[in-house]
């Protein structure tokens, strides 16, 4: 089970220009595009200690499974900032749509390679 180790604020001037890329339709939500057809994407999330993915666009379905642990920070457009530990197994599912969208980044906060898969879905 993910768990929240800490909770905070960042100043999102720092990441201007990726939030607006994001707000614009950046999609690229993983390190490597695995997959991808009419109906999914399959996306591997791979990253080592202290490297991060930019802020990008979920507006479809999509769920992810850690297939390596560790520690993540992941930061959304409204200026909040969570880091949670996250272990081999936690799968979650988020139901986005174009009217419920979110805009993330993450980051490995830890001291070894963290990895996920990530599958959106298309309508």
């Amino acid at each position: 089970m993910v768990e929240i180790i800490e909770k905070g604020q960042y100043h999102t001037g720092d990441f201007s220009e990726e939030l607006t890329s994001a707000e614009e339709g950046n999609r690229h939500i993983g390190t490597k595009l695995l997959f991808r057809n009419d109906e999914v994407g399959v996306w591997e999330v791979r990253l080592q200690p202290g490297e991060r993915g930019g802020f990008h666009l979920h507006d479809r379905h999509y769920f992810w499974t850690v297939v390596k642990g560790g520690i993540g920070k992941q930061r959304t457009a409204d200026g909040v900032y969570h880091i949670r530990r996250y272990e081999e197994g936690d799968t979650s599912f988020l139901p986005h749509t174009p009217s419920d969208s979110v805009i993330h980044d993450f980051e490995n906060a830890g001291d070894s390679e963290i990895r996920f898969i990530t599958v959106e879905l298309y309508d």
